[in-house]
């Protein structure tokens, strides 16, 4: 049974208006598609190259391509685009085996909504899916208010078996009291299970990722639902992505009454949009005369994130960054006794499991806290102030929702580059030596950050084919720390962004030890009060550093170590990693010669003049200005020449 609502059918208006009006750019972009290399052609060139970029987190062969250059029409960078895209989305129906398991494990997380009124009579059949460890996803036009959800129910497994059987269906009352969110423009409905964790936890969970580059025009989706309140069935492949709006997603697919708040999925098993309606489109016979449109993830996210909930609903909404625990079978595939983490053999890494995959980096960025100034027990460090000069000079943060945008927040870091240089002026990194993990280095895969223009960030590029290292600001290892291996895990992985890296030549430093390991010597070797130490790290971009590649190279790399000691009191020090000649004026040096190198302390102070950056009370809490010469240098071999 399937009644369609006075809601459901204003939903279906609003849509078959967007659709109409936009009926001649869709078909442009239709007609695009079918030529060779159309799909670089059918979407705008930054949400082409976006697309791309993240398509690398799951395939390590592909490289960025520049969206100004497909903007400009670049023949290289259209052919790059469309190759890539060609390859790895226009599959001609040819995909790993891993797809469809993948696709068992998403499943598993949709279920049939029963939408009852006051009496506890049925009245209609929507679909849901679990995007938390308690919250459902649905639309607003079949849970449209708390007290509707009150009554109705969560059915799981309501579908047949490989056996050709019906698996046991696990019914569950929905929880509006404990959380409830609904709009009705963007018709969704964000509702909690009155279920334990213990009862969900096998059906897994679908999670929710507010980045962009998850769908292009041109771009495969497939479709999980119950249409007209059967049993789950899933309308694969010939279901293409024909227009992309502001707040909603076209495309064709086969969906029926029922389907409504269906999670729309992409060939990564990657929520894109949420189903809500299923309209006429004039001129468009090849696919039955019909247009699907769901909305796009990232906008009820921005919605979400905008609106105020109570300390336990927002605990609840905090959820939704969180990694599903475990993909498992839902009971009676065959499967018995408890199921393991899923393992795929496949291009590309479905990541639905607790424990992220080493070197794959998390492609929500809504749920990054950055640096922590609070971070040291009883003292504030802020991020260093940028001067008048360099201010006009950071890259913005295109999805920054506060003051100031420049910051690129990272797990337990965050990052500040320069737009001319494509490089980080600083990073900032808090390290909790109490909790710290030892995690093992697997094959390096890094990935540009999408909220910073291409042109602003250096890329693999400059690495290709020459003796230069892709060298770590925040050590891989410096934010892998936290409660769990799984979180340790997200604050290693994203040091490989390419905004945390700087190009150094592999014989940069010869004393790489002593360099790379400051922080243990700080954490290991002084009175550190509760083992925590925060790192400002950063090259000395000088005006005259080499060019290579149309790009300058740093010649000089810099820390300020702040730690609290046993007394309560801070310590601030600063090192430099440079040439002798270059410590005596800290002038620029006419050869750069790259076995010289050796690490310095300096002042603090010091470390603000070359860079331009402010450093707030730190000097006040550098030991060395407490010496008779406070334009002391010390070149460090080991933990003993320390002065902390």
């Amino acid at each position: 049974m399937d009644v369609k609502t006075d809601r459901q059918s204003e939903q279906e208006q609003a849509a078959a208006a967007r659709a109409a009006e936009r009926t001649g750019e869709r078909q442009a972009k239709i007609a695009l598609l079918r030529k060779p290399g159309g799909i670089a052609e059918a979407d705008e060139p930054s949400r082409v190259a976006t697309r791309i970029d993240r398509l690398g987190r799951y395939y390590p062969d592909v490289r960025p391509v520049s969206p100004a250059a497909i903007a400009a029409g670049d023949p290289a960078a259209m052919t790059a685009a469309g190759a890539i895209l060609e390859r790895i989305v226009l599959t001609d129906d040819l995909l790993g085996v891993g797809y469809l398991e993948g696709g068992v494990t998403a499943s598993a997380a949709v279920g049939r909504v029963n939408i009852r009124n006051a009496q506890g009579r049925l009245v209609g059949y929507g679909t849901g899916s679990l995007v938390s460890p308690d919250l459902l996803l649905t639309n607003h036009h079949v849970l449209p208010d708390a007290e509707a959800a009150g009554f109705s129910l969560i059915e799981f497994d309501y579908q047949d078996g490989i056996d050709g059987l019906p698996r046991p269906v696990r019914a569950f009352a929905l929880d509006p009291d404990r959380f409830f969110a609904a709009d009705r423009a963007l018709d969704f409905a964000l509702v909690a299970v009155r279920a334990t964790a213990d009862e969900l936890r096998p059906f897994g969970f679908n999670r929710l990722i507010g980045s962009e580059g998850k769908a292009i025009v041109g771009d495969f989706v497939t479709i999980v639902q119950h249409p007209g309140g059967g049993k789950k069935q899933v309308a694969l492949r010939e279901n293409r992505v024909v227009d992309v709006l502001d707040d909603f997603l076209h495309y064709e697919t086969d969906t029926e009454p029922g389907s409504s708040g269906s999670p729309v999925f992409n060939d990564q098993w990657e929520i894109v949009a949420l189903h809500h309606a299923s309209v006429p489109a004039a001129g468009h016979a090849e696919y039955g005369g019909y247009l699907n449109e769901g909305i796009r993830v990232s906008k009820l996210l921005k919605f979400l994130r905008e609106q105020s909930f109570a300390p336990a609903q927002r605990a609840l909404l905090d959820q939704l960054a969180t990694r599903p625990e475990r993909a498992q079978p839902a009971a009676g595939n065959g499967a018995s006794g408890a199921s393991p983490v899923l393992t795929l053999s496949m291009p590309f890494d479905i990541r639905l499991r607790a424990e992220p995959v080493a070197g794959r980096i998390d492609p929500d960025y809504s749920n990054r806290e950055g640096y922590d100034p609070a971070f040291l027990p009883g003292h504030v460090v802020p991020l260093p102030g940028l001067s008048d000069a360099l201010l006009p000079l950071a890259a913005i943060n295109r999805q920054a929702t506060g003051e100031p945008r420049y910051v690129l927040p990272y797990h337990h870091f965050s990052v500040v580059m320069h737009r001319e240089r494509r490089l980080a002026m600083f990073t900032a990194v808090n390290i909790d030596g109490r909790t710290s993990r030892a995690l093992r280095r697997e094959a390096d895969h890094w990935s540009l950050d999408p909220r910073v223009a291409v042109t602003e960030q250096v890329g693999e590029e400059i690495y290709r084919d020459n003796p230069l290292d892709r060298g770590h600001l925040v050590r891989r290892l410096d934010p892998a720390w936290g409660a769990t291996e799984a979180i340790a895990q997200l604050g290693n992985d994203d040091t490989f962004h390419f905004t945390n890296c700087s190009p150094q030549h592999k014989d940069f430093n010869q004393n790489k030890t002593t360099w790379a390991g400051l922080e243990d010597y700080v954490l290991n070797n002084a009175d550190t009060f509760d083992l925590k130490v925060s790192v400002v790290t950063g090259p000395v971009l000088a005006a005259d550093d080499d060019r290579y590649r149309g790009v300058q190279l740093p010649r000089q790399f810099w820390k300020v170590v702040a730690m609290v000691k046993a007394d309560g009191t801070l310590s601030a020090t600063a090192y430099l990693l440079s040439q002798e000649e270059l410590i005596r004026g800290l002038e620029a040096a006419t050869e750069f010669d790259y076995g010289a190198y050796r690490t310095y302390q300096v002042p603090v102070r010091r470390i603000a003049e070359l860079t331009g950056l402010s450093f707030g009370e730190l000097p006040d809490a550098d030991p060395l200005e407490r010496q008779e010469s406070t334009g002391e240098v010390r070149e460090i071999g080991g933990p003993a020449d320390l002065v902390l």
